[in-house]
Parts: C-alpha cells; structure tokens; sequence
C-alpha cells in the first residue's frame, strides 16, 4: 500500500486532472527542490473519480493564474502544524502572462523576444484567450 505522509509546514495542490502533474511539477521547477516533494498521479478522488496532487513541504510562491490555466478545479491548501491552515479554490483566470506563447508569426512578441506574452479572457465556458498585442485567438482546454 502507498503511504505519503502528512507534511508539517507547506502546500498541497491538489484536485489537479490526472496526467497534468507532471507538467505543473515541472513549470515550478519542483526536481530542482531542496525540500521534499511528492508527486501522486492518478490517486483516487471521492470527488473527480481520478486526481493528481503535488505535496510540497516548504512555503513557496505560486503562479495561481498559471494553476488555475492549467486546471481550474485546483484547490491549494496551505498546510501549517499537519493543518489546513487556509484553502484556495482556483478558476480559470482573467489574465495570464508568460505561461502560454502567442503562435501567429506577426505578432510582435514573435519579433522582440523578450515581450512577455500576454493573454486576456474572452469566453470562459470554452476557455478561450486573445493575446494582447494581435488579438491572436488561443483555445486553452
């Protein structure tokens, strides 16, 4: 049987859509981690049916745009003394800048490199994004 413990201090993001925890593992740089990380794939969710989750125990920054990009049923829980301290439950979010790339060749973040690629909002039952600078159409689901 798996057994992860409780972690004393830090998060816990959890709710995450199987199969997406590797790539949040790897956008927050967690396997150059000096603190301990555990990474549940495909565990039993009473709630989803499957889930992923990421244990982190230590205190760290998180995008919650990003997160709540990538899979807005996330929920992070920051963990003090073995308790839920405060629980976050994420959405699909307004804005977000540098997690995905503008694809159209004209656009200017195309030709100045280090422009940092803004996306905006549009339809949120579809999930649907415009970049800022050409209005450049991105499907996020």
């Amino acid at each position: 049987m798996l057994r992860i413990n409780s972690i004393r201090k830090g998060i816990v993001i959890d709710h995450i859509k199987p199969g997406y925890g590797m790539k949040i593992y790897e956008y927050l740089k967690l396997q150059d981690a000096n603190f301990t990380v555990a990474l549940i794939m495909n565990a039993i969710s009473r709630k989803y049916g499957r889930k992923d989750m990421i244990k982190i125990e230590n205190v760290i920054d998180l995008d919650l745009a990003m997160l709540g990009f990538i899979d807005p049923k996330i929920t992070v829980n920051i963990i003090e003394d073995e308790v839920i301290k405060e629980k976050i439950n994420l959405s699909l979010p307004d804005r977000i800048e540098g997690v995905i790339e503008c694809k159209n060749p004209r656009c200017i973040t195309s030709e100045e490199r280090e422009i940092v690629h803004k996306f905006v909002l549009i339809d949120k039952e579809k999930a649907i994004y415009k970049c800022e600078y050409c209005d450049h159409i991105y499907q996020g689901r």
